[in-house]
C-alpha cells in the first residue's frame, strides 16, 4: 500500500541547544557537487553562483556548521579549483571522475572520512537552505529506538514531477524507486526522494559497496542502499521536511532567480516582523548578512550587499546602494546615495542624494547633502560638507587619507587634496583646491585670479557667427 509518512520536521528553526551534537555520534558532512551545471551555462561552478550574495554552498554549510560536524567533504567533479579558492581549509575535497552516479559520488569520500566513527549525513550542495533543524530531526531518527539503518529526507511538493518516490507506511520505508524505473502505482505516490539521507559510516560505505547500476541510467544510485538495507531485514525510515522549497534544487538561472526571490521574500517579512519599515518591500532587496534595527525605514529601490549593519530609528531613502556600511542610531541616507565598504555613518549623520562614502567615517551630526565624493577619510562632529566636494584620495599609485576637524564648512565644488587636514571650526571657501593642511578656524581660499575682459565675448560670438555663415556659402 502507498502512504504518506506522518513524520515532520520542525517547522521554525530549533534554539542552538537542541541542536547540538548528539553526544555519542560525532557527525561528518558530505556534500555532492559534482554535477556539471551545464544548464547554468557558466564557467562558474554552480554551487558557488551567489543567493543573496553568498555562494548557494556556503548557505548549506553554514547550517550544518550548527551541528558541529567533525568532518565536511565536498565531493566535485570539474571545478575543483574554484571549490578549494572558495572553501580554503572549511572542508576537505574528494573528486569524482568520471560521475557514475550519486552513490558513486558519496564513494569518493570515504578516504577523506578514513577511521571515522560517527553519522554521516548527505546533502547537495545545489539544495542550499536545508534547515539545521531538519537534519537534527534526521539525526534523532537516526538514534531512535529501532535503530534504522539509513533515514532519508522526504518532501511532497505540489507536483511530483519525475522526482524518486518512496513508498512508506507510519514512517517506515517499503522501497525507493527512481521515476524512471516506477511502475504507475509507484508514480501515484505523492512522497518524494530529495536525496538527503543520514547513516551511521560504517553502514553507509558498507551498503554502497553493495549497490550496482542495473538500472534506466546504468548509474550506481544512493537510494539504492534502501533497498538493500530493506532486503536485509533493517528499518530504513523517512523524515518529511513541511516545507517542499527547503529541499528545492537549483540547476539553471531561472531557477537560482527562483530561490532568489524566495529567500528576498522572507527576509522582507522577518524585517517587518522585527519592526522595521518597508514602504515597498517588493523593491528592497537584502543581503544574506544584512542587520536591520528597529523603527528603520527603508524606501524604495534600495540594495544591500555584504557587510551592512544598520541601527534603530534610521531611514534610508529610495534608490540607495548599500555594502559594507555600518550605520547608527537615527543617521539619514540617500535618495541616491551609495555607501561602499568601510563607510561608517555615526549618530545622527546625514548622507544624502548623489553622496558615495568609501572607507570613511562621518562623525556624529555630520553631513554631506549633495552630489559629494568622500574616500579614504575622516569627518569630524556637525562637520558640513558642500555640494560637489570630492577627497582626491587616489595618485595613480596609492591611497591617501583626508582628515576634516570639527564642525569645519567645506565649501561647495571644494577639491581636498589627500593627504590633507582640515582643522576644527576651519572653512574652506567654496571652488577651493586644497592641497595643504588647513588649521584650526582658519579661513583658506584657493581659485585663481579672475580677469575680465569687456565685450570680448561679444566679439567671439560674432566672429564665429561669419565663419558659419562663410562655411554654409
Amino acid at each position: 500500500m502507498l502512504a504518506r509518512t506522518s513524520t515532520m520536521t520542525q517547522s521554525t528553526p530549533a534554539s542552538a541547544a537542541s541542536l547540538a551534537p548528539l553526544a555519542s555520534a560525532p557527525l561528518a558532512i558530505v556534500v555532492l557537487a559534482a554535477g556539471k551545471g551545464t544548464r547554468m551555462k557558466s564557467d562558474l561552478h554552480k554551487v558557488l553562483h551567489p543567493i543573496a550574495g553568498r555562494p548557494m554552498l556556503k548557505h548549506l554549510l553554514a547550517s550544518a556548521a550548527e551541528l558541529a560536524p567533525q568532518h565536511q567533504v565536498v565531493v566535485v567533479g570539474s571545478g575543483r579549483e574554484q571549490l578549494e579558492k572558495a572553501l580554503g581549509e572549511t572542508a576537505t575535497i574528494a573528486v569524482q571522475e568520471p560521475q557514475h552516479g550519486t552513490g558513486h559520488a558519496v564513494q569518493q569520500a570515504q578516504g577523506a572520512l578514513a577511521g571515522f566513527s560517527g553519522d554521516v549525513l548527505v546533502l547537495y550542495g545545489d539544495v542550499p537552505f536545508v534547515r539545521a533543524s531538519t537534519m537534527q530531526a534526521m539525526l534523532e531518527r537516526l538514534h531512535a529506538a529501532d535503530e534504522p539503518a539509513v533515514v532519508v529526507l522526504g518532501f511532497e511538493p505540489d507536483d511530483a514531477l519525475a522526482y524518486g518516490r518512496v513508498i512508506a507506511q507510519d514512517g517506515l520505508v517499503a522501497k525507493m524507486v527512481e521515476f524512471k524505473d516506477a511502475d504507475a502505482q509507484e508514480r501515484a505516490c505523492t512522497l518524494c526522494n530529495s536525496g538527503l539521507l543520514a547513516a551511521r559510516a560504517e553502514d553507509l560505505f558498507a551498503l554502497l559497496e553493495r549497490v550496482g547500476n542495473n538500472n534506466a541510467q546504468g548509474e550506481y544510485y544512493l537510494p539504492d542502499i534502501v533497498n538493500i538495507a530493506i532486503a536485509d531485514g533493517r528499518t530504513a525510515a523517512v523524515v518529511t521536511t513541511d516545507d517542499p522549497d527547503e529541499v528545492a534544487g537549483i540547476n539553471s538561472r531561472s531557477e537560482l532567480a527562483a530561490a532568489e526571490a524566495r529567500w528576498q521574500g522572507r527576509r522582507r517579512e522577518r524585517a517587518m516582523a522585527d519592526g522595521a519599515t518597508l514602504v515597498a518591500p517588493e523593491t528592497v532587496w537584502f543581503a544574506w548578512d544584512t542587520v536591520v534595527g528597529r523603527d528603520v525605514t527603508i524606501e524604495q529601490n534600495v540594495v544591500f550587499g555584504p557587510g551592512v549593519v544598520v541601527a534603530d530609528k534610521v531611514v534610508i531613502h529610495a534608490f540607495s546602494h548599500i555594502e559594507g556600511a555600518r550605520i547608527a542610531s537615527g543617521v539619514s541616507v540617500g535618495p541616491f546615495a551609495r555607501l561602499r565598504p568601510g563607510a561608517d555613518l555615526a549618530e545622527g549623520s546625514r548622507v544624502g542624494n548623489f553622496v558615495e562614502v568609501k572607507n570613511a567615517r562621518l562623525g556624529e551630526g555630520a553631513k554631506a547633502n549633495h552630489l559629494t565624493y568622500l574616500g579614504d577619510a575622516e569627518i569630524g562632529a556637525h562637520a558640513n560638507i558642500g555640494a560637489g566636494t570630492i577627497t582626491c584620495n587616489y595618485d595613480g599609485y596609492f591611497k591617501y587619507r583626508t582628515v576634516i576637524g570639527e564642525r569645519a564648512f567645506i565649501g561647495s565644488n571644494s577639491s581636498l587634496i589627500a593627504p590633507v587636514r582640515i582643522g576644527a571650526d576651519a572653512i574652506v571657501a567654496a571652488g577651493s583646491a586644497v592641497s595643504r593642511d588647513v588649521s584650526d578656524g582658519e579661513l583658506r581660499l584657493v581659485r585663481a585670479e579672475q580677469l575680465i575682459k569687456p565685450g570680448w565675448a561679444d566679439r567671439f560670438h560674432d566672429a564665429m557667427k561669419r565663419k558659419k555663415a562663410e562655411k554654409k556659402g
